[in-house]
């Protein structure tokens, strides 16, 4: 049976206007896929009425809480003591986030109590992912 946490967090969008903006974000993490977490924005958060889920590695997010991290369309890093700062590239732009450090830790705490660190290798069902993958989820016993 999957195991599944979600947790809403506070973000402020950061942006040229004089006042940043707040914004509802919901982090999820699943046994199901134990490298990945989840950071979903409702559709009122969106500009086209629709939800948007950003997904990256969960070791991205652990690293960003500390130094500098990330390659790629996520970048995450400490922005003082209290506040850490996510940036996500897409070809629309890119949006700039600042998120209380106290509640992503809360979040990465309940995760790492799921799966441990170190662990994710073993939470995956390897069958189900590569048939999931190559889209022949068919055949597999439940």
């Amino acid at each position: 049976m999957s195991s599944t946490i979600e947790q809403s967090v506070r973000a402020r969008l950061i942006s040229d206007a004089p006042h940043s903006l707040a914004v509802p974000v919901i982090l999820r993490y699943s046994d199901s896929d134990p490298f990945a977490v989840r950071m979903v924005f409702p559709p009122e958060a969106c500009l086209n009425d629709t939800g948007v889920t950003w997904t990256f590695a969960r070791s991205l997010l652990d690293a960003g809480l500390r130094a500098p991290s990330g390659d790629g369309d996520v970048h995450i890093w400490p922005c003082g003591r209290v506040q850490t700062m996510v940036e996500l590239r897409s070809p629309e732009g890119v949006a700039l986030l600042q998120m209380d450090t106290a509640s992503l830790r809360r979040f990465l705490v309940r995760s790492y109590a799921t799966v441990p660190a170190g662990n994710e290798a073993g939470a995956m069902d390897i069958e189900r992912a590569l048939a999931a993958l190559l889209g022949n989820a068919r055949g597999l016993k439940e």
